[in-house]
């Protein structure tokens, strides 16, 4: 008889209401927001914790031999926090759900449970607004001045076409590193683990 593994099936997403409940209990889960330190400072689940997906991807096996317990990932409307559980997945932590619809819902839902800071745009919009800008300014360039300026708008067509296909985005890489989008201090591991209550039995790696 051939062998067979048992996968077991990612749980179920976390709605908005299930997530304010359990805010509210004496157990509440580990947050962990997947966003960029400035779209955390703009708006934020208080008491989450920040994380941002490339460098949740980069350290996945350390943060896996440290979590335990329930663990909420957040993002802005779902996406990024999907493909942190992935990565988180493929580490062997199973005990990690996604929040529905991300903060965004959250605050529409229960705002209360919300925090808001320095407003400023979450980066799928920003990348959304240059991408769109750039093939406007390639087909008008086209029509106006040279038609190799369209160039410009097939170049952005391929780049986002390879951004889905390899799921990360260039774009959203280096606009991170705008002025606008930089956050008073940028979040490390080494500081989630310590920030992390010792509840959860979660204790930063001695060097």
């Amino acid at each position: 008889m051939a062998n067979t593994t048992t996968t077991t099936a990612p749980a179920a997403p976390m709605s908005p209401t299930e997530l304010a409940e359990k805010l509210q209990s004496q157990q509440a889960p580990l947050l962990v927001d997947v966003r960029t330190p400035a779209e955390h400072e703009s708006l934020r689940v208080p008491g989450s914790h920040n994380v941002p997906l490339d460098l949740l991807q980069k350290n996945k096996e350390t943060l896996a031999e440290q979590f335990t317990g329930e663990i909420v990932l957040i993002c802005q409307t779902g996406n990024r926090a999907n493909q942190a559980l992935q990565h988180l997945r493929a580490a062997g932590v199973d005990s990690a759900r996604v929040l529905d619809g991300g903060v965004v819902a959250l605050q529409a839902q229960h705002q209360h449970h919300t925090e808001q800071g320095r407003q400023r745009w979450a980066m799928d919009r920003q990348v959304r607004m240059v991408a769109g800008s750039l093939v406007l300014t390639g087909f008008l360039g086209s029509k106006l001045i040279s038609p190799k300026v369209g160039y410009l708008a097939g170049a952005i067509g391929a780049g986002l076409t390879f951004s889905a296909l390899t799921d990360s985005c260039a774009m959203a890489a280096a606009l991170n590193k705008m002025p606008w989008n930089k956050a008073e201090a940028d979040p490390t591991v080494e500081k989630l683990l310590a920030e992390i209550p010792r509840s959860t039995a979660i204790q930063a790696p001695r060097g």
